[in-house]
């Protein structure tokens, strides 16, 4: 095939072992992926940049190239992510110890973080709280109701030119209604299991949505919802507290080096947080994620 028939292009979505790549001006294109992938071990992941030749008439094309990726998540499978929106809502009750997790996953790849919080029609504390504990996380924390359509713009104005945008939580929280209202789409969407107070899952595959702005485009994935993420087995325990900005200020200033945060004598982090200057349950959070990155790091060769 010639070069001249080259196009470059991100993979929007995937479907039973093909894959749909858009160009520049929005148009699709049906790709098959090519054997070289497998030898390589390299799955092709929504948000990966790829050049592909397009079909002639009705005959699909080859996804011919994956190009560097700047970031990579296994869960959800999708790649390029810029900046995580992490959406939790007051029903079903926020598991603060997954955004965490995901914050520090985040951060770990150098993605931007912010947490959404969606529905607030139903109250404002969820909020006020949120932005108390996450105080100094280098963390935008947005108010925003997908029903009554609120907030939205401020939302909107932080995706604006982000190369990929992920909104990320638990099932329930109103991802695909959240989706709808700032791109204007019909995405389906689930209501709350009255029984386990758990979402019920409407998206089952990632996608890439692209929405073209006179700002600029808006591109955001569309990903199931989860209740469980792990943190790198290969994390050593004293790396995890790098991904937390409220410590910054007190490296270096611990009795011990160095110091995990984790209740040692003479601890400048335990002594901001009697004094109030961080929140106690955010750190209580991480010493049960320094816990746990411990045990991972004792079984690492097992």
């Amino acid at each position: 095939m010639s070069e001249e028939l080259m196009k470059q292009g991100v993979l929007v979505r995937g479907f039973g072992g093909f894959y749909v790549a858009a160009d520049d001006a929005g148009t699709e294109y049906i790709l098959r992926c090519k054997k070289k992938f497998r030898r390589m071990r390299m799955s092709p992941l929504v948000g990966d940049e790829v050049r592909f030749i397009p079909g002639e008439g009705e005959e699909h094309g080859w996804l011919e190239e994956i190009l560097p990726r700047r970031t990579e998540s296994l869960r959800p499978p999708v790649a390029n992510v810029s900046l995580l929106l992490v959406v939790i809502c007051p029903s079903p009750e926020p598991d603060l110890l997954l955004v965490d997790r995901l914050l520090v996953r985040a951060r770990m790849q150098g993605m931007k973080t912010a947490i959404v919080v969606n529905k607030c029609d139903m109250g404002e504390a969820l909020a006020d709280d949120i932005r108390r504990q996450y105080a100094g996380a280098d963390c935008p924390v947005l108010e925003v109701s997908a029903r009554q359509a609120r907030g939205l713009d401020a939302l909107s104005a932080i995706m604006l030119g982000e190369s990929c945008c992920c909104l990320t939580g638990q099932s329930g929280v109103g991802k695909s209604t959240l989706l709808n209202a700032l791109l204007g789409l019909e995405l389906e969407t689930g209501d709350i299991s009255e029984k386990i107070q758990r979402g019920k899952n409407t998206t089952r595959h990632a996608q890439l949505l692209i929405r073209k702005c006179p700002e600029g485009d808006i591109r955001v994935l569309d990903t199931a919802g989860f209740s469980l993420l792990e943190l790198d087995a290969g994390m050593a325990p004293e790396q995890l507290r790098a991904y937390y900005p409220e410590f910054v200020a007190y490296e270096g200033s611990c009795r011990f080096t160095p110091c995990l945060h984790d209740r040692e004598p003479g601890c400048q982090v335990s002594a901001a947080v009697a004094r109030g200057e961080i929140n106690e349950g955010r750190v209580a959070r991480y010493r049960q994620l320094l816990s746990d990155v411990r045990e991972s790091w004792k079984q690492r060769y097992h």
